[in-house]
């Protein structure tokens, strides 16, 4: 049986210079397709409002969401490192209020960690949490929940003075307890200089090969989410195209009465038909 790491075994997996490899999931057959794969973490993120639900971004993704999901995610993978993101306006409004939402996730959902997006403003969140005795990942660089402060989904980091933004920003994160970071859309460059910086592992979604490990969102490596690929992303399958087709299968098959079939039904007891046709001329 699989073992569930710890942050321990995360921590040390960078010292050794072991890459963890981790994906988000967000459903219960998903997640146990991960768990069956080795993934060393899955994150239900907050991209569940687009890959889920429909949604523009993540912004009017809620608490109640984020847990039920979370839920089925550890149901599914109870071997695996799990992380909650903590969806926009759960950790903002007050330090009081963000513990109060990721203890919902350790007490509702059970899972092993939470991340957050931001910088030194959103440190005294993660020291809270932190002291509160909660395992929190920080999450700089390009954060959907911020992309109108942006100017939307584009890298981060690419000039010195905001690359040193983010190196700061990553000092602080560190410093304030968290346990492991999460670096995205920001140079190769500026990540490793990061990675190099901290004693806590440091992980890669869009940053380079240099990071402690990877996170790649399911829906992305399977080739499911159509509206658009980001630059950073690998598919490893097109199961969109393929999902579609065998659904035009199903109704062509439903429409010219190939489906279902003999083998597809159920058959009434034998000489039990004769019986019921009897009682209804009677």
């Amino acid at each position: 049986m699989k073992r569930k790491l710890s942050r321990f075994d995360l921590q040390k997996m960078k010292t050794e210079g072991e890459k963890a490899v981790w994906v988000t999931a967000y459903d219960f057959s998903t997640a146990q397709f991960a768990e069956n794969a080795g993934m060393d973490m899955i994150l239900v993120g907050d991209s569940l409002g687009m890959c889920v639900y429909g949604y523009e971004g993540t912004v009017p993704v809620t608490m109640d969401q984020c847990i039920c999901h979370c839920e089925a995610v550890r149901r599914a993978a109870r071997n695996t490192f799990i992380v909650g993101d903590m969806p926009f306006l759960s950790y903002q409004v007050s330090v009081e209020e963000a513990v109060r939402n990721a203890g919902r996730f350790h007490k509702e959902a059970g899972v092993d960690a939470i991340k957050l997006e931001g910088g030194i403003r959103v440190c005294p969140q993660i020291k809270s949490i932190a002291d509160g005795g909660m395992l929190v990942m920080g999450h700089i660089g390009l954060t959907p929940q911020s992309s109108g402060q942006l100017g939307g989904f584009k890298a981060q980091g690419r000039t010195a003075d905001t690359a040193m933004e983010l190196i700061r920003d990553a000092r602080a994160i560190q410093a304030a307890g968290a346990f492991a970071l999460l670096v995205e859309a920001v140079p190769p460059e500026v990540c490793k200089i990061i990675r190099d910086d901290l004693t806590i592992p440091v992980y890669s979604i869009g940053a380079g090969v240099d990071a402690d490990g990877q996170l790649m969102i399911c829906s992305d490596v399977l080739g499911i989410f159509q509206a658009f690929t980001p630059k950073f992303v690998k598919r490893y399958a097109e199961l969109g195209t393929q999902i579609e087709s065998v659904f035009k299968e199903y109704v062509a098959d439903v429409r010219e009465g190939r489906f279902p079939a003999d083998e597809h039904t159920y058959k009434m007891v034998e000489n039990e038909l004769p019986r019921l046709l009897e009682q209804l001329n009677r």
